[in-house]
């Protein structure tokens, strides 16, 4: 029975059935695939962009708290140089650390803390 128009089908061929389901098999594998083509490229983690010249930086998750990110850096250049982490954060809003001035010689770490609704640090990144 039809729950759209209440009417009985009847004498339905083997081949309209058949190809029937097909098509929801189809369509089905192509819902699949789209959400799993949509999860991966949420997930995925690009690689950090390029440190700035002159700085020397290692980055990373803090031991304790995943949602609090950093960037530990040493000036190796011959100018005074001003570096901040940025985080990018997942579904919460992405977040930029403390500025630290650093003159040449001189290390300094800034922080920053992705918001708890996040899926936590995607990506970490240092700024002049």
């Amino acid at each position: 029975m039809n729950l759209f128009t209440g009417t009985r089908r009847r004498g339905g061929t083997a081949a309209g059935e058949g190809s029937r389901s097909v098509l929801r098999a189809l369509a089905a594998a192509a819902t699949v695939a789209a959400l799993a083509v949509s999860v991966t490229s949420a997930t995925a983690t690009a690689a950090p962009a390029a440190i700035p010249p002159g700085l020397s930086c290692d980055t990373g998750k803090h031991a304790i708290d995943e949602y609090t990110g950093f960037a530990l850096c040493r000036n190796n250049g011959s100018q005074t140089q001003t570096f901040w982490v940025h985080l990018v954060c997942g579904w919460a809003p992405d977040v930029d650390g403390n500025h630290v001035t650093l003159r040449p010689g001189e290390s300094g770490q800034s922080t920053a803390h992705c918001g708890k609704i996040g899926t936590g640090i995607g990506e970490i990144h240092v700024r002049p």
